[in-house]
């Protein structure tokens, strides 16, 4: 019972604390990890156990395990929500909505030279580097073997009924693109605050000793005060699924540790230790009791080198296509999908966005979700990334002339566009860029263009005018889909200047176009990997 009263009292506390140190950081913007076995297929997760609230007991944290169930029995509870709130009040009220888009559009071009930069070194290097193509062979069957569970997994072909959703704290507030969810790490659990990505798969937490480390929000984890805490020796076959230091250090013994190294392009990197530790994750549940789901055995990377704009996080908790994703690693429970649903940026700092692991009901049924097909994947080289087909644009109902070659994606993973949590506005490559702006210039006609204005072009002075009228904007996709955008989802309005600015810029030196955050408000989005497909429905997403 006393534990019980220190646990709850401990994750009070450390919500305020969090959230009070939030209000006083200035953040900057995160880039993205890689992984060299991105191809690789990794088998479901060997182990779940879910800690739930019960009014029966003297604690409230009572673990529930049932190892003798078989997968079609563990397969029926509903899947879980997250909730993403504002951590401090709106940063763009403070230094203007001008400085605030001019600092976020700086973070992005950061990224997608980032993202750019690792497409590239991708397609220049053997997928598993300094291994032949027969060892290769030989680890996949290897690490299959290793990570079976005791349990048989759910097959692809079984349909999980289990749901997980999530609260997400947002950085948008704070000029930040990024997405930040409550984890709770060890034994006995540990509260720190982890970046979303979509953009990436290693999951990986500052750890002590921290030799060199960014600034975060609360303590460094401590690996010796947890009892779940494992290393992955660097003679286990998991070891080969992250990238290690180059040259690699020898493998003397088999009690030596996996070491890791990721590099994001812009001097940000983490360097530590490959680990296996328990997740726990704080959920409200609908009647809103707390709810504590736990996660064995995550594969995470335990970094003791850290240098990076990561927000005052503690790490990043990776939701990529890659094997070693959090996603990916919660397959057997929650099957192949997830979704998540964005309120306005400027929103109360009340209202929620949520990230739910599973299929949900609601969104299923929705009477205007509609799908299009999640391009590349396995047979790319660049399968962390979530690419859609673009087949063309359409600007005040009329279908833009853009050369089709500017959406190709090659088979080395060059151009193509991807859809990405982590980018605030969307990105188009060239020529579709320029055609697109210049298709806005020449159909908005009853407002005066105002030149000149930092990043954003164009931009228009609606002083004094109720009711703004812009021209529709929508993205044809190679399968038929099509999706219409409502207009506060690109131009964004700048006050006190009272002028609105399309929310689109184009790629520098890039053939990579991006799909960002600002254009997901308020609609529900689904990722389906076992049916390769991206789900979209319009949706005031506070009452997700």
């Amino acid at each position: 019972m006393e534990f019980c009263k220190i646990i709850r009292s401990f994750v009070l506390l450390s919500f305020f604390l969090f959230h009070f140190a939030a209000s006083v950081h200035d953040h900057k913007e995160i880039t993205f990890n890689e992984t060299h076995l991105a191809g690789m297929e990794f088998p479901n997760h060997p182990s779940f156990n879910s800690v739930t609230s019960s009014e029966n007991t003297d604690c409230h944290l009572e673990t529930t395990k049932n190892p003798t169930l078989k997968p079609s029995e563990s397969s029926v509870k509903p899947p879980v929500k997250f909730s993403l709130k504002h951590r401090s009040e709106n940063k763009g009220a403070q230094t203007g909505k001008k400085d605030s888009v001019v600092d976020s559009t700086s973070r992005d071009l950061t990224r997608i030279q980032t993202l750019q930069r690792r497409i590239f070194e991708k397609k220049n290097q053997n997928t598993v580097s300094r291994l032949s193509q027969k060892q290769h062979q030989q680890q996949q069957k290897e690490v299959i073997s290793v990570a079976k569970p005791s349990a048989a997994p759910i097959s692809d072909t079984d349909e999980s009924n289990n749901q997980l959703v999530a609260t997400l704290e947002s950085g948008v507030s704070l000029g930040s693109g990024e997405y930040f969810m409550d984890v709770f790490i060890g034994t006995p659990p540990k509260h720190f605050s982890l970046i979303l990505d979509t953009g990436s798969d290693l999951n990986w937490i500052q750890c002590t000793p921290c030799y060199d480390c960014f600034e975060q929000n609360g303590p460094h984890y401590n690996p010796l005060e947890s009892k779940s805490f494992k290393n992955i020796s660097c003679r286990d076959p998991r070891c080969h699924l992250v990238s290690s230091p180059d040259p690699p250090p020898p493998c003397k013994s088999s009690n030596q540790t996996c070491p890791y190294y990721y590099w994001y392009g812009d001097n940000s990197n983490t360097t530590g230790d490959f680990s296996l530790e328990t997740f726990t994750v704080n959920l409200t549940t609908p009647t809103g009791e707390p709810e504590f789901k736990q996660v064995e055995d995550v594969m995470f990377g335990c970094g003791h080198w850290n240098r990076g704009l990561f927000h005052g996080a503690a790490g990043l908790l990776g939701l990529g296509r890659g094997p070693l994703s959090f996603s990916s690693q919660l397959r057997s429970i929650y099957g192949h999908t997830f979704s998540y649903c964005l309120v306005d940026r400027n929103s109360d700092l009340s209202v929620s966005s949520k990230l739910i692991f599973g299929e949900d009901p609601s969104l299923l049924s929705h009477p205007n979700l509609n799908f299009t097909t999640l391009v590349a994947g396995k047979e790319n080289p660049v399968d962390t990334f979530y690419y859609v087909q673009i087949k063309g644009i359409m600007v005040g109902g009329e279908v833009l002339e853009i050369p089709a070659e500017t959406w190709k994606l090659s088979q080395e993973g060059a151009g193509g566009t991807i859809i990405d949590s982590g980018t605030t506005l969307s990105y188009f490559a060239d020529p579709a860029y320029q055609i697109i702006k210049e298709a806005f210039v020449k159909k908005i006609k009853d407002y005066p263009l105002v030149k000149d204005f930092p990043v954003l072009y164009p931009c228009y002075n609606v002083s004094g005018v109720e009711k703004i009228e812009l021209p529709e904007f929508a993205i044809i996709f190679g399968d038929g889909a099509v999706w219409n955008f409502p207009v506060e989802n690109y131009f964004i309005r700048l006050d006190p200047e009272e002028v609105v600015c399309l929310a689109i810029l184009g790629t520098p030196r890039s053939a990579l176009s991006i799909l960002g955050n600002y254009q997901q408000q308020n609609f529900h989005i689904l990722y389906d990997t076992k049916k390769s497909r991206l789900g979209f429905a319009p949706m005031k997403c506070a009452d997700v």
